[in-house]
């Protein structure tokens, strides 16, 4: 069978419309042309037919689910839920923020995105019972995951969390097909896709106010906290949450940029096999160096809702940290909350599946000269050079 018979944009959208018995996607006309776009990088990928039906298997799913949300928003008065507060960990990949993120996800007072409901937000999980079969469902989907991409449990071994994990907030636009996250599109052999689909900040942030309305949708009102890449969104960020809080990790960016080409490697080889380790790192190394302009050029960069910590004060006293960003947003800290963070850190070594392995040796430039190329970012922010033994 032909590409253009499995992967096909119109065919696409009339079986996820059968399937789910709905079409309305929310934005109709701007979507199904966004959708349009994915499908053609999906095609340029010359993919064998394997390849395409797994392609169109994870296109199907991410259309009925955004169908089945958009569905519930009409049976629902899932519009009228208030987002309060909402606290934001951010900083660059592989800067602590999982582990902070995952720190305050323990606290029993706060809520955060799982897998299982972004994974299958239908229905509000707020109206499921406990034993939600969903949740099941996505433990297996995370069994498969973590098989298929083994070395990803050393680089991240919160991957252990399977469907209860903390899927970082981009992982909602994958639904809006703005981004194609690993966790969406694990059963594709396609290699990382950084950048290429249609942005649109402000969009993009009411998408993920609407799961965040459903996941909390007739259950008892706790305060989000939240994850995600924000630092060249803050704009739209805070225009959809201005009560929001945000804490903000910086890290040698030599260290970040080592740490994410071997993870982003990693990554890629249990996708689509062989992987060229210097195309990886140009590209990590252009992600980067574009981010860090962004940040750097931020008008918002030291709004007062913007706690800036350094990676190794965090590393030093995370829960110390935590209670002092918490201090400063006005949210109580409780004993509760502290006992449970430290419980984590206690029974949550980072290097349980083995010790993640990297070198700045990876990134095939001159070290000094990037050492001096970042000087102003380590200088903003105190941040020192980092050595790595």
């Amino acid at each position: 069978m032909s590409q253009s018979k499995i992967l096909d944009t119109a065919a696409l959208l009339a079986t996820a419309e059968a399937e789910a018995g709905l079409s309305d996607y929310g934005d109709d006309a701007s979507f199904k042309t966004r959708f349009g776009k994915a499908v053609d990088h999906l095609n340029s990928l010359g993919m064998d037919e394997t390849g395409q039906r797994a392609g169109a298997a994870a296109c199907h799913w991410l259309l009925v689910s955004r169908l089945q949300l958009f569905g519930d928003r009409k049976r629902y008065p899932i519009s009228q839920e208030k987002i309060v507060k909402p606290l934001f960990a951010t900083g660059q990949p592989r800067s602590g923020t999982t582990l902070l993120h995952a720190l305050m996800s323990v606290d029993p007072n706060a809520r955060s995105l799982r897998f299982w409901e972004v994974m299958y937000p239908s229905p509000p999980p707020g109206l499921s019972a406990d034993d939600d079969p969903r949740q099941a469902k996505a433990d297996a989907d995370w069994r498969d995951i973590n098989t298929k991409i083994p070395k990803w449990l050393v680089s991240h071994p919160y991957n252990d969390m399977l469907g209860d994990g903390l899927p970082e907030d981009e992982r909602t636009w994958a639904l809006d097909f703005r981004m194609m996250t690993p966790t969406a599109w694990w059963r594709v052999p396609m290699g990382m896709k950084i950048g290429g689909l249609p942005l649109d900040p402000r969009a993009q942030y009411q998408i993920h106010k609407m799961m965040l309305q459903q996941f909390q949708y007739a259950r008892p009102k706790k305060y989000w906290v939240l994850k995600g890449f924000h630092g060249g969104r803050l704009e739209a960020m805070f225009d959809t949450y201005p009560d929001a809080n945000m804490i903000w990790t910086h890290r040698d960016p030599v260290q970040v940029i080592a740490s994410r080409i071997m993870m982003a490697a990693e990554l890629a080889e249990g996708m689509v096999g062989h992987v060229d380790l210097k195309e990886q790192a140009a590209m990590q190394l252009a992600d980067a160096r574009a981010g860090m302009a962004a940040m750097m050029s931020a008008t918002m960069l030291h709004d007062p809702r913007i706690h800036h910590v350094r990676y190794t004060d965090f590393t030093a006293d995370p829960v110390g940290t935590i209670r002092r960003f918490y201090e400063r947003s006005g949210v109580a800290w409780t004993d509760d909350a502290e006992a449970a963070m430290r419980h984590y850190l206690k029974n949550n070594r980072g290097d349980r599946y083995g010790k993640f392995s990297y070198s700045a040796d990876l990134i095939g430039v001159d070290i000094d000269e990037l050492h001096r190329e970042f000087a102003p970012f380590r200088e903003r922010f105190g941040i020192e050079i980092e050595k790595r033994h």
